[in-house]
Parts: C-alpha cells; sequence; structure tokens
C-alpha cells in the first residue's frame, strides 16, 4: 500500500493557476478562506462585510496573481490583501458618514448557567473587540493566526518595532482589562 502523496505547496497551486488549472487555486481558497475571513471579522466587526472582503480579497488576489513573487508566503501575500480591502472600506465608512462607527461588539457572555470557559473567552473576544484597529489587527494575527513578527509587519506594512511595540501595548490593555474585572 502507497502512501499518499504530499499536498501540493501553494508555490506548485500558484503556478498552477497561471497555467489556467482553475482548481489550483480553488485549493487556495480553501487553504486560506478561513484566515483570510476571521482576520476580516476581527478588523470590520460585521459578519456580512467580513464575508465581502474575504471574497473581494480572493478576487484581487487572482487577478493579481502574476504579481505574487516567487518564493513569497502566500499566507502572508493574502492575508496583505485582505487587510488593505478591510482599510479601504473602514476609509469609505468614514467618509460618507460623520458619525462614529457603530459598536457591533459581541454582545457579551452568555446565560449565567453557561461554562466558566465560554464566559472567559466571551469577555477575551469582547476586550479584544473593544481594542484600537491597530492592536486589534495585530493580535488576531499574532495569536489567533500564528503569525511571526516579520510577516505581520509585511501584513500590515509596517516596521517590526512597531509590530512588537503594538503587540506589547495590545496585551497590557487586555491584561488591565481583564484584571479589573475579575478583581
Amino acid at each position: 500500500m502507497t502512501a499518499p502523496p504530499p499536498p501540493a505547496t501553494d508555490q506548485y497551486l500558484v503556478e498552477q493557476t497561471l497555467l489556467g488549472n482553475g482548481d489550483a487555486f480553488a485549493t487556495l481558497l480553501d487553504r486560506y478562506e478561513r484566515a483570510v475571513y476571521h482576520l476580516a471579522y476581527r478588523t470590520m466587526r460585521d459578519a456580512e462585510e467580513a464575508r465581502d472582503v474575504a471574497q473581494e480579497s480572493f478576487f484581487k488576489a487572482y487577478r493579481s496573481l502574476r504579481t505574487f513573487k516567487p518564493g513569497a508566503k502566500f499566507s502572508t501575500w493574502i492575508l496583505s490583501i485582505a487587510y488593505h480591502a478591510c482599510c479601504d472600506r473602514l476609509n469609505r465608512r468614514k467618509r460618507y458618514t460623520n458619525e462614529e462607527l457603530p459598536d457591533r461588539a459581541d454582545p457579551g457572555p452568555g446565560p449565567a448557567e453557561a461554562a466558566v470557559a465560554r464566559d472567559e473567552a466571551a469577555r477575551l473576544r469582547a476586550a479584544i473587540e473593544a481594542l484600537p484597529e491597530k492592536y486589534r489587527t495585530v493580535i488576531t494575527l499574532y495569536h489567533l493566526q500564528g503569525k511571526q513578527y516579520d510577516e505581520i509587519a509585511q501584513v500590515l506594512g509596517l516596521p517590526m518595532g512597531t509590530v512588537k511595540t503594538h503587540l506589547f501595548r495590545a496585551k497590557e490593555h487586555l491584561r488591565k482589562v481583564l484584571t479589573e474585572v475579575t478583581q
């Protein structure tokens, strides 16, 4: 009995897509749609807009796939496209409305009977949602998506030191908010 072949690399899938293999791009979409949606949701704070941003991001990636540099990480590239799509939408939203963005954070923990873990997860989600956008994005990429500092710097177009500072400040803010609640 032979072992199944290893999964295709992202680079191979990009090359196959450029040769006209639509299934190859579908595989890339399957691999990264959750990460792209998650970043968009954390940034936009709205499920419908996050779905729109994710779809827009993959469309932009497909259209500009020829600009993808061989040897680069596809995950970093697609997350960068998604982040910039979110920024564009947020800027348009601010331009067309002079009022503050609505608070779309999760409503909080469930009923009193909810498990302690579920309650803590809800408090953490709410605390993350309350962070300024620049900190929320760094926390999402680092802790929830497991990206390294250099990848985050590339995705956000920031210097490495700024990424580290944002992450430190975000953690400090979360620590302060979460310890105030428990005291």
